[in-house]
């Protein structure tokens, strides 16, 4: 297996936007591993948090839209530039449709990480045919909660590699969902996915640099 990845959603908590992003960014960049460490930042903090040594840069969304007539938009092209090495896409808190996440793809050059997010089995089978580099299949209930998915419902981590691999084996799942802490990554493992997805664990914890330690330590 590839290294494992540990994916920190940057959303936009106050803890981790401008300044803040670049500090929390930095502190990734410090943790001793072998796992694939990843931000995933606001486009605003694209140029700044980018710029850190060591640690890889992915955005929160893109759309399927070229440079022109497209007000609000995030032109993939532009997020690119500014230091996105990657993106996240139909996140729970930004679903998009399945013809969104194709189109992206058709756009994006080869080998640019794309990491669709899955709310149960059944939509990571369906995102699994087209191909993406990552599926990360979270609960929107568990999301933010004290609770890891690996813990409530591990059989939806399972059931999704199973069900992704039976349609597409070169796709790598992730977790998401409660993710707190080591055990939980080590479970994550253990039900066969490849890392995890996670954001106020690490976001909202009041020393990010020890639970970032913490999330490794098993691996």
């Amino acid at each position: 297996m590839a290294e494992p990845l540990v994916v920190v959603n940057f959303k936009t908590y106050t803890t981790a936007l401008g300044l803040q992003a670049e500090t929390l960014g930095k502190e990734m960049a410090a943790v001793i591993t072998n796992a694939r460490m990843i931000a995933v930042t606001s486009a605003f903090d694209l140029s700044s948090v980018s710029k850190i040594d060591g640690l890889e840069v992915w955005s929160q969304h893109l759309d399927p839209v070229g440079q022109g007539s497209h007000t609000g938009w995030l032109e993939p092209e532009t997020a690119i530039q500014r230091g996105a090495s990657g993106t996240i896409i139909n996140h729970a808190e930004h679903k998009v449709s399945l013809e969104h996440v194709k189109q992206l793809m058709e756009m994006l050059p080869e080998g640019f990480p794309i990491c669709a997010c899955a709310a149960d089995v059944e939509e990571a089978r369906n995102l699994a045919k087209l191909g993406p580099t990552f599926i990360a299949v979270e609960p929107p209930e568990l999301i933010g909660g004290d609770i890891s998915v690996t813990t409530a419902d591990p059989t939806i981590v399972s059931n999704t590699v199973d069900a992704v691999k039976e349609v597409n084996p070169a796709v790598r799942v992730l977790c998401g969902a409660g993710v707190k802490n080591g055990a939980d990554v080590a479970k994550a493992i253990e039900l066969g996915a490849e890392g995890v997805l996670l954001a106020s664990g690490v976001t909202k914890s009041n020393n990010p640099s020890e639970v970032l330690a913490d999330l490794v330590s098993l691996l």
